[in-house]
């Protein structure tokens, strides 16, 4: 590993220690998973209910998003963006002054307001590629950056009623050599831009630009992305791989995800980004329990 931890304010990452769960708070109105806060009402008040209950159920990090990344949908430019996530990460960085915020943007200027808005992370699903700014706005803050790989390009993409997109057009000469090597070019950007190696964390970008048979084997094959020597964020949760391995819709995925989750922890996943978070907080530890049993608590089994 590049480092063994990862210092956020007072907040600290002790990674191989134990996974870290990230909830998803979708501040659009046509998320894939249907749990878009737009479509609720109040979106900073939805917010900032449904933050209560994933910090409730464990936790460590919100993840904030203005702009659907399903396949098929709409871009959103700035100031939508901007009027999207900015009262959103105000109102939970106001309720909850502990808790880790994550903007999920590309955008540099979205990145920054909200940096200033009290946001600690920036969660970029191009990996630095679709802003060239993005990089230096993450040196300026210090701030970590998840840099996802992503081949996704609409043209290639065939949606399904029920079950969702699916990439067919999706090649590689050679899967993991690929994933590693685009990754790899993320990092050498925001190396370039002055951003520290150790507050950098890759997501091999489960969904985007890949078939169902590309997602399960990256899933089975994550270890060899964490020998990279960087923090692996996974996020498998109610996607379409899933639906179409199981023939569900997304609210019918809660198993499935829990075995990508299950599995990605055994094959070194350090940070899971997840819907359901009560049941997916439960799937980790008891993954943990098994595959990082040297960090058990110690405490006393209950009958």
């Amino acid at each position: 590993m590049k480092s063994s931890t990862l210092q956020i304010g007072s907040f600290t990452f002790a990674w191989g220690s134990r996974t870290y769960v990230m909830g998803i708070l979708n501040v659009t109105p046509d998320s894939f998973s249907g749990d878009g806060i737009l479509a609720k009402g109040d979106a900073a008040q939805q917010a900032v209910a449904q933050a209560r209950e994933f910090i409730l159920h464990g936790a460590d990090i919100l993840d904030v998003g203005g702009e659907s990344t399903r396949p098929g949908s709409a871009p959103v430019s700035v100031d939508e963006e901007l009027e999207r996530v900015i009262p959103v990460i105000t109102a939970l960085r106001h309720n909850f002054p502990q808790v880790l915020l994550s903007v999920d943007t590309y955008k540099a200027q979205v990145a920054e307001e909200a940096l200033r808005a009290g946001a600690d992370i920036i969660n970029d699903v191009w990996g630095l590629r679709a802003d060239a700014d993005l990089a230096s706005v993450a040196a300026k803050y210090k701030a970590p950056v998840m840099l996802m790989h992503n081949r996704s390009n609409p043209a290639s993409v065939e949606v399904r009623e029920k079950l969702g997109g699916t990439y067919l057009g999706a090649d590689y000469e050679d899967l993991l050599a690929d994933v590693k090597r685009e990754l790899l070019h993320s990092v050498a950007l925001a190396a370039k831009a002055g951003v520290d190696e150790t507050r950098i964390i890759l997501d091999p970008g489960i969904g985007f630009g890949k078939t169902r048979e590309h997602n399960l084997e990256l899933i089975d094959r994550l270890a060899e992305l964490r020998a990279l020597g960087y923090p692996i964020l996974l996020g498998p949760s109610r996607k379409s791989f899933i639906g179409f391995t199981l023939d569900l819709p997304p609210d019918q995925r809660i198993e499935g995800t829990a075995a990508t989750v299950a599995v990605g922890i055994t094959r070194g996943a350090d940070i899971i980004r997840v819907h359901d978070i009560k049941e997916m907080v439960r799937v980790a530890k008891m993954t943990d329990a098994i595959v990082r049993h040297h960090q058990t608590p110690t405490t006393k089994d209950k009958p």
